[in-house]
Protein backbone atom coordinates (compact mmCIF):
# COMPACT_ATOMS: atom_id res chain seq x y z
CA UNK A 1 0.00 0.00 0.00
CA UNK A 2 1.22 3.44 -0.91
CA UNK A 3 1.93 5.55 2.24
CA UNK A 4 -0.82 8.75 2.39
CA UNK A 5 2.10 11.03 2.59
CA UNK A 6 2.67 10.04 -1.31
CA UNK A 7 -1.10 10.09 -1.81
CA UNK A 8 -2.37 14.38 -3.26
CA UNK A 9 -5.21 15.58 -4.39
CA UNK A 10 -4.34 16.50 -7.87
CA UNK A 11 -1.23 14.93 -8.56
CA UNK A 12 -0.03 17.94 -10.77
CA UNK A 13 3.56 18.29 -9.41
CA UNK A 14 3.28 20.64 -6.44
CA UNK A 15 3.82 19.64 -3.15
CA UNK A 16 1.40 17.42 -1.27
CA UNK A 17 1.07 21.28 1.18
CA UNK A 18 0.11 23.27 -1.66
CA UNK A 19 -2.01 20.51 -3.49
CA UNK A 20 -4.04 20.46 -0.21
CA UNK A 21 -4.55 24.17 0.61
CA UNK A 22 -5.50 24.49 -2.52
CA UNK A 23 -7.98 21.67 -2.46
CA UNK A 24 -9.34 22.65 0.91
CA UNK A 25 -9.86 26.15 -0.46
CA UNK A 26 -11.90 24.91 -3.27
CA UNK A 27 -14.06 22.96 -1.48
CA UNK A 28 -14.51 25.54 1.25
CA UNK A 29 -17.99 27.02 0.24
CA UNK A 30 -19.27 23.50 0.62
CA UNK A 31 -17.44 21.63 2.77
CA UNK A 32 -20.15 21.61 5.81
CA UNK A 33 -22.69 20.82 3.60
CA UNK A 34 -21.03 17.68 2.96
CA UNK A 35 -19.25 16.40 5.75
CA UNK A 36 -23.24 16.31 7.03
CA UNK A 37 -24.26 14.48 3.74
CA UNK A 38 -21.54 12.01 3.62
CA UNK A 39 -21.57 11.35 7.67
CA UNK A 40 -25.03 11.38 7.59
CA UNK A 41 -24.98 13.25 10.17
CA UNK A 42 -22.86 11.28 12.33
CA UNK A 43 -19.77 13.73 12.78
CA UNK A 44 -21.62 16.16 15.42
CA UNK A 45 -21.84 12.38 17.75
CA UNK A 46 -18.38 11.91 17.04
CA UNK A 47 -17.29 15.45 17.84
CA UNK A 48 -19.14 15.26 21.29
CA UNK A 49 -17.25 11.98 21.96
CA UNK A 50 -13.63 14.67 21.18
CA UNK A 51 -14.93 17.90 23.14
CA UNK A 52 -15.37 15.39 25.76
CA UNK A 53 -11.84 14.65 26.24
CA UNK A 54 -10.86 17.90 26.46
CA UNK A 55 -9.99 18.99 29.94
CA UNK A 56 -7.48 22.12 29.38
CA UNK A 57 -8.04 25.71 29.82
CA UNK A 58 -5.42 26.32 26.24
CA UNK A 59 -6.37 24.39 23.49
CA UNK A 60 -4.88 24.38 20.00
CA UNK A 61 -6.94 23.03 17.18
CA UNK A 62 -4.92 21.77 13.77
CA UNK A 63 -6.14 21.74 10.67
CA UNK A 64 -9.19 23.75 12.36
CA UNK A 65 -11.12 23.60 8.65
CA UNK A 66 -14.74 25.68 9.18
CA UNK A 67 -13.76 26.00 13.02
CA UNK A 68 -16.11 23.16 14.06
CA UNK A 69 -14.37 21.74 16.70
CA UNK A 70 -12.59 25.37 18.05
CA UNK A 71 -16.36 26.42 18.16
CA UNK A 72 -17.68 22.83 19.96
CA UNK A 73 -14.70 23.51 22.70
CA UNK A 74 -15.44 27.20 23.02
CA UNK A 75 -19.84 26.17 23.40
CA UNK A 76 -18.24 23.43 26.11
CA UNK A 77 -15.75 24.76 28.47
CA UNK A 78 -16.18 29.03 28.21
CA UNK A 79 -13.22 30.90 29.26
CA UNK A 80 -11.15 28.39 27.47
CA UNK A 81 -8.38 29.81 25.17
CA UNK A 82 -8.42 28.56 21.75
CA UNK A 83 -6.36 28.86 18.79
CA UNK A 84 -7.27 27.25 15.35
CA UNK A 85 -4.69 26.97 13.00
CA UNK A 86 -4.82 25.82 9.38
CA UNK A 87 -3.46 25.45 6.35
CA UNK A 88 -6.40 26.94 3.95
CA UNK A 89 -7.70 30.65 4.04
CA UNK A 90 -10.88 29.59 2.37
CA UNK A 91 -11.59 27.42 5.33
CA UNK A 92 -10.40 29.51 8.34
CA UNK A 93 -12.45 32.77 6.59
CA UNK A 94 -15.38 29.90 6.87
CA UNK A 95 -14.30 29.59 10.53
CA UNK A 96 -14.15 33.02 11.08
CA UNK A 97 -17.55 33.51 9.99
CA UNK A 98 -18.96 30.66 12.19
CA UNK A 99 -17.32 31.31 15.39
CA UNK A 100 -18.49 35.52 14.75
CA UNK A 101 -21.92 34.44 14.28
CA UNK A 102 -21.60 32.39 17.49
CA UNK A 103 -20.23 34.95 19.20
CA UNK A 104 -17.32 33.40 20.20
CA UNK A 105 -13.46 34.68 20.80
CA UNK A 106 -11.31 32.45 19.01
CA UNK A 107 -8.38 33.02 17.38
CA UNK A 108 -7.90 31.84 13.96
CA UNK A 109 -4.52 31.84 12.19
CA UNK A 110 -2.96 30.43 8.77
CA UNK A 111 -0.26 27.74 8.63
CA UNK A 112 1.24 24.58 8.15
CA UNK A 113 0.27 22.45 10.90
CA UNK A 114 3.66 20.51 11.05
CA UNK A 115 5.91 23.66 11.98
CA UNK A 116 3.46 26.28 13.06
CA UNK A 117 6.25 28.25 14.45
CA UNK A 118 4.09 28.22 18.28
CA UNK A 119 6.15 28.14 21.53
CA UNK A 120 6.89 25.07 23.43
CA UNK A 121 4.40 23.82 25.55
CA UNK A 122 1.82 26.27 25.26
CA UNK A 123 -0.84 24.12 24.74
CA UNK A 124 -2.65 22.02 27.82
CA UNK A 125 -5.20 20.35 24.68
CA UNK A 126 -3.89 19.61 21.34
CA UNK A 127 -7.04 18.37 18.67
CA UNK A 128 -7.21 17.70 15.24
CA UNK A 129 -10.18 16.29 13.07
CA UNK A 130 -9.66 14.71 9.77
CA UNK A 131 -7.02 16.53 9.04
CA UNK A 132 -3.87 13.83 9.97
CA UNK A 133 -4.38 11.89 7.13
CA UNK A 134 -3.73 15.26 4.91
CA UNK A 135 0.00 15.75 6.52
CA UNK A 136 3.00 15.53 4.35
CA UNK A 137 4.68 14.11 7.17
CA UNK A 138 2.39 12.62 9.18
CA UNK A 139 4.99 11.85 12.12
CA UNK A 140 6.30 15.34 11.83
CA UNK A 141 2.78 16.55 12.84
CA UNK A 142 2.72 14.16 15.87
CA UNK A 143 5.80 15.72 16.86
CA UNK A 144 4.88 19.39 16.48
CA UNK A 145 1.61 18.27 18.22
CA UNK A 146 3.97 16.66 21.36
CA UNK A 147 6.13 19.83 21.51
CA UNK A 148 3.02 22.45 21.30
CA UNK A 149 2.12 20.58 24.55
CA UNK A 150 2.62 21.29 28.15
CA UNK A 151 4.02 18.09 30.29
CA UNK A 152 0.56 16.02 31.08
CA UNK A 153 -1.00 17.56 28.26
CA UNK A 154 -2.98 15.44 25.92
CA UNK A 155 -3.69 14.87 21.79
CA UNK A 156 -7.12 14.25 20.45
CA UNK A 157 -7.18 12.77 16.74
CA UNK A 158 -10.40 12.42 15.30
CA UNK A 159 -9.74 10.44 11.97
CA UNK A 160 -11.98 8.83 9.34
CA UNK A 161 -11.02 4.58 9.28
CA UNK A 162 -11.77 2.20 7.36
CA UNK A 163 -13.90 -0.25 9.44
CA UNK A 164 -13.21 -3.75 9.40
CA UNK A 165 -16.14 -5.78 10.32
CA UNK A 166 -16.77 -7.93 6.99
CA UNK A 167 -20.19 -7.08 6.78
CA UNK A 168 -19.86 -3.33 7.17
CA UNK A 169 -16.61 -2.99 4.75
CA UNK A 170 -18.28 -3.98 1.88
CA UNK A 171 -21.24 -1.06 1.95
CA UNK A 172 -18.21 1.25 3.21
CA UNK A 173 -16.18 0.58 0.01
CA UNK A 174 -19.22 1.17 -2.04
CA UNK A 175 -20.21 3.76 -0.20
CA UNK A 176 -16.94 5.88 0.03
CA UNK A 177 -15.70 4.87 -3.46
CA UNK A 178 -18.77 5.69 -5.61
CA UNK A 179 -21.57 7.52 -3.80
CA UNK A 180 -19.03 10.28 -1.95
CA UNK A 181 -17.06 11.48 -5.27
CA UNK A 182 -20.29 11.64 -7.27
CA UNK A 183 -21.88 13.76 -4.49
CA UNK A 184 -18.34 15.63 -3.78
CA UNK A 185 -18.13 16.30 -7.90
CA UNK A 186 -21.64 17.83 -8.09
CA UNK A 187 -21.86 19.80 -4.44
CA UNK A 188 -18.13 21.09 -4.72
CA UNK A 189 -17.42 21.05 -8.52
CA UNK A 190 -13.83 19.76 -7.60
CA UNK A 191 -13.44 16.96 -9.73
CA UNK A 192 -10.71 15.36 -7.54
CA UNK A 193 -11.10 16.23 -3.86
CA UNK A 194 -13.71 13.83 -3.21
CA UNK A 195 -11.93 10.77 -4.80
CA UNK A 196 -9.10 11.98 -2.90
CA UNK A 197 -10.52 11.73 0.14
CA UNK A 198 -11.15 7.87 -0.20
CA UNK A 199 -7.85 6.98 -1.29
CA UNK A 200 -6.07 8.92 1.50
CA UNK A 201 -8.53 6.92 3.99
CA UNK A 202 -7.86 3.74 3.17
CA UNK A 203 -3.97 4.97 3.04
CA UNK A 204 -3.43 6.03 5.82
CA UNK A 205 -1.97 4.91 10.08
CA UNK A 206 -4.81 3.00 11.15
CA UNK A 207 -5.28 1.65 14.50
CA UNK A 208 -2.45 0.07 16.44
CA UNK A 209 -0.13 1.43 13.69
CA UNK A 210 -1.45 5.13 14.74
CA UNK A 211 -0.83 4.03 18.78
CA UNK A 212 2.74 3.35 16.93
CA UNK A 213 3.28 6.42 15.63
CA UNK A 214 2.54 8.57 18.45
CA UNK A 215 4.39 6.82 20.65
CA UNK A 216 7.42 7.34 18.20
CA UNK A 217 6.42 10.87 18.47
CA UNK A 218 6.97 11.07 22.34
CA UNK A 219 3.55 10.22 23.47
CA UNK A 220 2.62 7.69 26.03
CA UNK A 221 -0.49 5.37 26.80
CA UNK A 222 -2.42 5.98 23.64
CA UNK A 223 -5.84 4.87 23.33
CA UNK A 224 -7.97 4.13 20.18
CA UNK A 225 -11.65 4.52 20.24
CA UNK A 226 -13.31 3.27 17.00
CA UNK A 227 -16.98 4.76 16.91
CA UNK A 228 -19.47 3.54 14.48
CA UNK A 229 -18.47 -0.07 13.39
CA UNK A 230 -14.70 1.67 12.78
CA UNK A 231 -15.69 4.39 9.83
CA UNK A 232 -14.12 6.52 12.61
CA UNK A 233 -11.64 6.53 15.28
CA UNK A 234 -10.77 8.41 18.21
CA UNK A 235 -6.88 8.97 19.07
CA UNK A 236 -5.62 10.18 22.35
CA UNK A 237 -1.82 10.18 24.22
CA UNK A 238 -0.13 12.17 26.95
CA UNK A 239 2.76 14.16 27.12
CA UNK A 240 4.59 13.00 29.98
CA UNK A 241 6.91 15.19 31.97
Amino acid sequence: MEKVEKIDPYHDGRSKEEQVESMFDSIAPAYDFMNSAMTMGLHRLWLKRLVAGVCGNRVIDLATGTGDVAIAIAKARPGTKITGLDLSEGMLAKAREKAGKNGMDISFAQCDCIATGLPQGCADDVTVAYGVRNYADILAGLKEMHRLLCPEGKVHILELSVPTNPFVRPLYNFYTKFIIPVAGRIMSRDVRAYSYLPESIAAAPQGKKMASLLQSAGFTDPIVRPFTFGVCTLYTATKKC
